[in-house]
């Protein structure tokens, strides 16, 4: 069952008919932040096509990690692939291999591609993928911040949804956009995230956030300013 709050969400973004008539979101996708230096990827996925289902999950990086190759990201299997398909590495339940990491602990080429493929896929789902079965939606209390007053939307993800942590956090403005989401990073030691939105723009009749700039977050709920965890500015963004 729908919240008020999520249809008003699905409203803001284009209408859930026209989600779900699309099937796929393409773009150009920049990234930066301390994140990637520290998993000892540094500019892995700045300036690579990003391409993601809409109706299940599957992300797509090229190039990845060399020209020529690319990733296909499902939640119980990564795969580094050459353009032809051709499987140069993977990784079945990609999600085992992260026991036991913290913040620090250096990722692998499977490991990275499997966080920025379940991660772009959360992120440019949404919102159509709150509406998926098992996934659980209810109001909490608002949230002030900036001069700004946020409803927000509780989400719990079904154990076969790969994302960042079972239980996230939406806040949502007075237009019905999303702009904020909390969680925890569980592949990376359950750290708490801050993650903000903005950006939006019409592509096709869907709404979509083209710029995201993720930080630490405090026990006060706030975000930690310094440093910057990881940007991401899309362009060029296409809907098929």
């Amino acid at each position: 069952m729908m919240t008020d709050l999520l249809t008003t969400v699905l409203e803001a973004h284009g209408g859930p008919a026209r989600w779900r008539e699309a099937q796929r979101i393409s773009a150009r996708q920049f990234s930066d932040g301390a994140l990637w230096p520290l998993k000892g990827h540094p500019g892995a996925v700045d300036d690579v096509t990003v391409t993601v289902d809409l109706h299940r999950q599957f992300t797509s990086h090229t190039p990845f990690l060399g020209e020529g190759r690319r990733t296909a990201f499902t939640p119980d299997r990564i795969a580094i692939e050459t353009t032809e398909g051709e499987v140069v590495e993977e990784l079945r339940n990609p999600r085992a291999s992260f026991a036991g990491h913290e913040l620090t602990t250096p990722w692998n080429a499977p490991q990275l591609a499997y966080f920025t493929g379940y991660a772009m896929w959360t992120y440019l789902t949404e919102p159509i993928s709150l509406t998926f079965p098992g996934v659980r939606t209810e109001e909490i209390e608002p949230w002030a911040e900036d001069g700004e007053k946020f409803r927000r939307l509780k989400v719990t993800y079904p154990s076969d949804i790969a994302t960042h942590s079972a239980e996230q956090v939406l806040y949502v403005d007075a237009d019905g956009l999303l702009r904020r989401r909390d969680y925890t990073v569980d592949v990376a030691g359950g750290v708490p995230s801050a993650h903000y939105i903005s950006g939006h723009r019409e592509v096709s009749g869907l709404v979509i956030p083209a710029t995201r700039m993720i930080y630490g977050r405090d026990e006060n709920n706030a975000r930690v300013p310094d440093p910057l965890v990881v940007s991401v500015r899309l362009e060029d963004i296409t809907v098929s």
